[in-house]
């Protein structure tokens, strides 16, 4: 056929004889000038100007800049290729129906459709580049492409051409189209002045833009880069050669941070109070209003997105019934335009296109929303805390576990719940729209559709009664009802499914048509999802109207402190005195506001009564009792938020000594401390505190027992270096309490306390005349000073200890590494590279193995055996139709028709079944491996030896039990059902469509090659990103939890402010990762679903080409849209699994641990009920160390403990004394040699026995929440009467009685509620009730008054009179009144004999230790 530009086959076609503007060539010709024009003005700028730029270097985003209307200007000009495609395709048809080829039919629209999208792309790069200048070319443009259109548009309405023909309606498109781009270009001249003007105005990017730290572009980039990800193309691909780290994703937007969205729910909250004079009325504002007016606009506008999607879901069920039916004659009209069957395979595409796009950009926009929405929350809580009432967390009214349940858990809870909402308005718009197509499109008589659809209702309403009392049982019911969601929808549309060809069968008297068939199917496809949703939104809503409830109270007890009237002496140093329990620490707190106040007032002098105005008065320095670090370095910790001065950091640090501790670290004082591995002992911690208050410049230091956990050498180090010469030199007003009396000289200023109130105040003389007994009593305990054997030094050893194996494990480590890159650099990248984009599969393995063989097989094959099932379903249902399609017969026999619906109603049974049983399968054998799995490692970590809890930080072994247990109780198994799901339905979607349509496998090459790249550059990127949301999220908790601790010490240092700070950095650190993690997926989702469309429309050209029974084609069709739903959720789920299985080989490492030997020689029941009842010991040739590849810490040592003995163990640090305490528990490796207990070997008992039978009282104090009776009768074998006694002994009975409930009093977390003195109390009297023979104590006395440990020592002999007692003394006069001393030195026992027989022994050890204590 030859080529014209008019065709030959008219000869009039070239005819102006009735005017140039009559002739429809000429008019098609003077079309083509705009574009032509266009092209030649902007192909220079583009591939001369920025193409050699861009090739060289890629212009900073610091340039983008927003022109007045610029997303009209890309909606309009993609709305503009859209209609030319239409103008295409139209013109292709008519020149079909043509004898020879007419260009000027379709080649205007090509050159239009090149035109428009060169316009876009060159207004792209003059927005990048901020030159506005150029935007006169596409002024011009416009103006001349509006003026040719209206010329071909006034010619058609010349000869009359109507309405309803295709080729007016696309012309007249145009025109509004060209015009409304024209407006577009005269607003940005109005605006932007570049032309016509004096005066062009200068605009800014906006300031994230010039931020360099912001990364996230998602809100500044293009409506296409927006709509397609196309931005974060450069950080997925770059994962896959570096990994992702925060530098990468930089800095959250201004309008993402959490303050900029706290600020915003703040004012909105507050504003109901003047609005709607709530106080007035006694009600609270609401915080559902509150966030709706904050953020109501945004997820306004991702509901709409929804609206629009969904929408759009059901042109694929329409276009399927027009292709099936495929007609054969082609029209030209609009109406029957688009009733050509390729046109609506290409509808069927853009639709597609369409729906995805604006379903993610929903997404998208709640995600987004619901970050803002979560920073804002976290702020508002943040501020609640730092407001708390320090009772509410000493009373257990508000547990640190609660808070991190609040800000890790409840407040994701309200951020899913504003993820889902526009699934919840969507859902009755899918479910009426899905009603209504099927009525008007499908099944035309109306009276047999309620009792369709009444039965798929009935069937939901039941399930989801089912599963709201199945969550009110065992939490495993509840994750099997959940996972019981996700199959109801398929049960539910296979009924309606069979009902719907009964009734279109008895309603026409006629066969059920393919086009019927598979329109019905489809759009009950579209009911499944929010079928599913519907029960995720509803449980998510509860959970959000529940957790936005949560709010503290503060409740009021008993009085602590009564009658206080006291001064504290500006400039002075004022000591608190008093026994355990009376009063002392609460007194601080009182002073600083932390309790709560039944009566009286606090005064503070005035700031000019200072001597050094330049300090902060609001400030006072604050050492608690209990040491509270920050998780971060030992100078961050000691500085504590002030300027570094090196001469003052040194200064305090010296007279702390904390200089030989800082050496011991692997960095020194930039050695991170706290959870991150390193654990310092309580004195270091201690020396930590105290070195915090000294350093900080503060007219005012608050010092709670900070000699508790230090030796007397320390102790007399630090008073004289650090509180005498560092504060007292410089006027600070200091108020110290402290069990030391030995250092009451010192004081300006005495406080006495006794049972909350003050028994004396004055000075030291003051009081010598006023109470001669009580100063004689203080006399006493002055001249024994208790003298602990180097206790620092031994803290050092054990720090030393801990430290080394890590030193040399990470330095072996680092070596290999070294010598590995040495070797061959090249292979270790391409090794890293290759492990970072490859599946753990043998992790997969192990936990698919830790449920059990037979439910992994019963999984498999269930899960084979139902998509078969489904499979066969949907093929028999185009076996069906295809038949009676093929027959046309009116009368259809109604046994052959009886048949096929037996055949059909069987298999949606037995596919109902399957659903069933394998959910329950795949639930069950989660929950078995689950359980399997912390079963095996709580045994492990029970039986794990004592130095693995030296080596490993307890944070660590808490993570394993939490964390990872809850990835792989809660997230592996669901996550492992949809990804089996989603493969398998992709893959019969595959198999299904290349039976119907075998040419398909041709296009799928391609496809598979562009899915296999996508899927692989993103697991890479998304493992990076999850794991930065993780690594984010720890400290964000962690830092809450700290707060939360140290509420006094923030308080009191008046930092508040920089904790705010820090918090709203960590929440939007985590926020940022988290952005780009949904950024990411929806990157995925975006491709995923256009590839879903590519396969679509593969499928439709495909199947219409070969134009085989349309049943087939149908099916294939059906098949085709599933795999767009489901392709993406391979991907993402394949990912999710592949950083979840980080949990199981997490696990799987404390597995491979070796563990104690708990089976002995001997039977558990050849061991007498009764032992040990003699308390008799042997140590006979004793050795033992901690690890086989240690020397020796024991050696050859040899005793003999008669029964009833109170034996003290002392010596000087590394001397050994402690391991042997460790060695009659056997926690330490005995090589040789043997303890022998009451006759009987220990090293042939059961540890179980062993351990159960002694009993030990350690240096710090453990209890555990619960009752008071709890922590001392766990098992409840005890009388009260038995309980009371041991109350009694341990000096608690009148506390304890005085107690709402007495035994059954609570004691909160950690025992908080408790003193340290009174805890170690309670430790005392716990062991006492256990009637053990023999009892090892461990400085059991080192947290209580010198008075009470007289008192105590007492007791002990007399109470455990009949009893062994071994104590390891620290404190020599301690042991001044055993039976038996045992003086050891590095290993070797010294001194052997009564204390009497010691002393006498001028030269001797132990006369020495008391000589020096004297």
């Amino acid at each position: 056929m030859r080529l014209s530009f008019c065709g030959n086959d008219n000869a009039s076609a070239y005819n102006i004889s009735a005017g140039v503007l009559r002739n429809v060539c000429f008019v098609d010709a003077l079309n083509l000038v705009p574009h032509v024009f266009l092209l030649f003005i902007t192909f220079p700028i583009l591939f001369i100007g920025w193409g050699s730029q861009s090739s060289k270097v890629q212009i900073h985003h610091n340039t983008w800049l927003h022109f007045p209307g610029h997303n009209l200007r890309w909606i309009l000009t993609f709305t503009l290729l859209f209609v030319h495609v239409c103008e295409i395709a139209e013109g292709i048809v008519s020149d079909t129906q043509m004898k020879s080829r007419h260009l000027h039919l379709f080649l205007p629209a090509i050159m239009g459709f090149v035109a428009a999208t060169v316009s876009i792309v060159y207004y792209h790069n003059i927005e990048t580049s901020n030159f506005p200048k150029l935007l006169l070319a596409l002024f011009l443009y416009w103006i001349m492409a509006f003026v040719t259109k209206t010329i071909k548009l006034v010619r058609y309405c010349q000869d009359g051409v109507p309405f309803s023909q295709l080729r007016f309606c696309i012309t007249g498109i145009m025109v509004i189209l060209y015009g409304l781009l024209m407006a577009v270009e005269i607003n940005v001249i109005r605006v932007r002045r570049y032309v016509f003007f004096m005066n062009p105005q200068k605009v800014k990017p906006p300031e994230d833009l010039q931020d360099l730290g912001v990364r996230f572009l998602q809100p500044f980039v293009n409506l296409l880069s927006k709509a397609t990800y196309w931005w974060m193309n450069t950080l997925i691909i770059s994962a896959h050669k570096k990994p992702v780290d925060l530098k990468a994703i930089g800095k959250l937007p201004i309008a993402m941070r959490a303050l900029t969205n706290y600020v915003c729910l703040k004012e909105a909250y507050e504003e109901q109070k003047v609005t709607k004079d709530l106080e007035i009325t006694g009600t609270d504002p609401s915080i559902w209003l509150a966030m709706y007016s904050a953020f109501g606009r945004p997820i306004l506008l991702s509901s709409t997105f929804r609206y629009l999607a969904d929408l759009l879901g059901f042109a694929g069920p329409l276009c399927i019934s027009g292709i099936v039916k495929n007609p054969s004659n082609s029209y030209l009209s609009s109406e029957e335009f688009l009733r050509n069957v390729y046109v609506l395979a290409v509808l069927l595409f853009l639709a597609l296109i369409l729906q995805r796009t604006f379903l993610q950009a929903s997404y998208y926009v709640t995600t987004e929303t619901g970050i803002n929405l979560r920073g804002a929350l976290l702020a508002m809580i943040y501020n609640k805390i730092l407001r708390l009432s320090t009772s509410n967390l000493s009373m257990g009214e508000m547990t640190l576990g609660q808070i991190n349940n609040l800000v890790a858990i409840e407040t994701n809870q309200l951020m899913w719940f504003l993820f889902l909402c526009p699934n919840l308005w969507a859902m009755p718009v899918q479910v009426e729209h899905q009603s209504k197509g099927l009525i008007s499109e499908i099944l035309q008589p109306a009276e047999p559709w309620p009792i369709i659809s009444s039965k798929g209702w009935e069937a939901v309403s039941t399930v989801k009664r089912e599963d709201f009392l199945s969550r009110m049982s065992m939490s495993w019911m509840w994750s099997v009802s959940l996972r019981m969601m996700t199959c109801h929808p398929f049960p539910a549309h296979i009924s309606s499914t069979t009902d719907t060809s009964h009734c279109f069968y008895f309603c026409h008297m006629a066969p059920l048509q393919p086009a019927q068939a598979f329109a019905s199917l489809s759009l009950f496809h579209i009911l499944v999802t929010p079928l599913f949703l519907l029960s995720t939104v509803v449980r998510f809503a509860v959970k959000a109207i529940i957790r936005q409830k949560d709010c503290f109270y503060l409740l009021i007890g008993l009085a602590t402190l009564s009658n206080i009237n006291i001064r504290i002496p500006t400039g002075q140093m004022t000591m608190i005195v008093g026994q355990v329990g009376c009063g002392k620490s609460s007194l601080l707190l009182a002073i600083l506001g932390e309790m709560q106040t039944l009566e009286g007032k606090v005064h503070w002098s005035k700031l000019g009564e200072f001597p050094n105005k330049f300090r902060n008065r609001y400030s006072v320095a604050y050492a608690a009792q209990k040491p509270w670090l920050l998780n971060a370095t030992v100078e961050e910790n000691i500085i504590f938020g002030s300027p570094f001065n090196k001469q003052r950091y040194k200064a305090v640090t010296d007279a702390c000594s904390l200089q030989p501790d800082i050496d011991l670290l692997p960095f020194g004082d930039q050695t991170e401390i706290g959870e991150r591995g390193i654990n310092l002992s309580g004195g270091q911690r201690q020396r930590i505190c105290v070195a915090r208050a000294l350093y900080q410049n503060t007219n005012i230091v608050f010092l709670d027992d900070p000699f508790s956990a230090l030796d007397i050498h320390l102790s007399d180090h630090l008073m004289q270096e650090g509180i005498l010469k560092f504060l007292q030199e410089d006027k600070r007003t200091l108020v110290l309490v402290t069990h030391k009396l030995q250092y009451l000289p010192h004081a300006d200023w005495i406080i006495a306390m006794k049972d909350g109130m003050v028994l004396r105040e004055g000075t030291l003389k003051d009081i010598q005349n006023k109470d001669v007994e009580l100063y004689e009593h203080w006399k006493t305990l002055m001249n024994r000073q208790d003298q602990e054997l180097e206790k620092t030094t031994l803290e050092r050893k054990t720090l030393r200890r801990a430290m080394y194996p890590r030193e040399s494990k990470s330095q072996l480590e680092d070596e290999d590494e070294e010598e590995e890159e040495e070797e061959d650099e090249d292979d270790n990248m391409s090794t890293v590279l290759r492990l970072r984009t490859k599946m753990p599969w043998k992790t997969c393995w192990r936990y698919l193995t830790s449920g059990g063989f037979f439910l992994l097989f019963l999984m498999i094959f269930s899960k084979l055996l139902k998509h078969s099932v489904i499979v066969a379903i949907d093929y028999w249902l185009a076996t069906w139709t295809s038949m009676d399609n093929a027959n046309e017969v009116r009368n259809v026999d109604d046994v052959k028709s009886t048949n096929k619906v037996a055949v059909f109603s069987i298999l949606s049974g037995a596919g109902i079944v399957l659903c069933l049983i394998t959910s329950l399968t795949v639930e069950w054998m989660g929950l078995t491996a689950a359980k399997n799995l912390h079963h095996n490692l709580l045994n492990k970590i029970i039986l794990g030896p004592i130095r693995f809890f030296d080596m490993t930080p307890l944070g660590l072994i808490l993570n394993r039990f939490s964390a990872d247990t809850n990835i792989i109780d809660q997230h592996i198994p669901p996550t492992l059902e949809s990804l089996t799901r989603s493969t398998l339905l992709c893959l019969s979607a595959i198999g299904m469509i290349s039976y119907a349509t075998p040419w398909f496998l041709v296009a799928l090459v391609p496809l598979g090659i562009a899915f296999y790249f996508i899927q692989k550059y993103f697991r890479v990127a998304s493992k990076d990103l999850q794991e930065l949301d993780d690594s984010t999220q720890l400290p964000l908790l962690c830092h809450f939890s700290e707060t939360a601790e140290g509420l006094t010490t923030i308080r009191a240092f008046r930092h508040e402010a920089r904790f705010k700070q820090r918090m709203l950095e960590l929440t939007d650190t985590n926020n940022i990762a988290y952005l780009f993690l949904s950024a990411a997926n929806r990157w995925l989702e975006v491709r995923t679903d256009y590839l879903g469309a590519c396969i679509v429309l593969t499928a439709a050209v495909t199947s219409i080409t070969e134009g085989p029974n349309s049943g087939f084609v149908g099916l294939g069709l059906l098949y085709a849209l599933t795999i767009t739903n489901y392709l993406n959720w391979v991907v993402r789920n394949l990912a999710d699994l592949e950083v979840q299985m980080g949990a199981v080989k997490k696990v799987h490492s404390f597995l491979n641990m070796e563990s104690e030997n708990y089976d002995g020689y001997l039977d558990p029941s050849q061991v007498p009920k009764d032992w040990p009842q003699e308390g008799e010991i042997k140590i006979e040739n004793l050795c033992v160390r901690y690890e086989n590849n240690l020397k020796p810490v024991l050696k050859h040592v040899k005793a003999y403990i008669k029964p009833g003995q109170k034996v003290g163990i002392c010596g000087r640090t590394g001397s050994g004394k402690s391991s042997l305490s460790l060695a009659f528990f056997r926690m330490v490796d005995i090589f040789d040699g043997r303890i022998v207990i009451d006759g009987i070997d220990i090293s042939k008992l059961p540890l179980h026995t062993l351990r159960s039978r002694l009993s030990i009282i350690l240096q710090d104090p453990i209890l555990f929440s619960g009752s008071i009776r709890f922590n001392l009768d766990p098992e409840c074998k005890c009388t009260d009467d038995r309980l009371w006694e041991a109350l009694e002994i341990a000096q608690l009975k009148n506390m304890v009685k005085s107690l709402p409930g007495g035994l059954d009093a609570m004691v909160t977390e950690g025992g908080e509620n408790f003193s340290v003195g009174q805890r170690q109390l309670f430790c005392l009297a716990r062991a006492f009730v256990r009637k053990s023979s023999i009892l090892i104590m461990d400085e059991a006395t080192a947290s209580i008054d010198m008075a009470t440990e007289n008192i105590l020592q007492k007791v002990v002999m007399t109470a455990f009179a009949d009893r062994t007692v071994v104590t390891i003394a620290h404190r020599v006069h301690t042991i001044l009144t055993a039976d038996l001393v045992i003086v050891m030195k590095r290993g070797n026992i010294l001194e052997y004999d009564t204390p009497e027989n010691l002393l006498s022994q001028e030269d001797g050890i132990f006369a020495s230790f008391v000589r020096a204590d004297m």
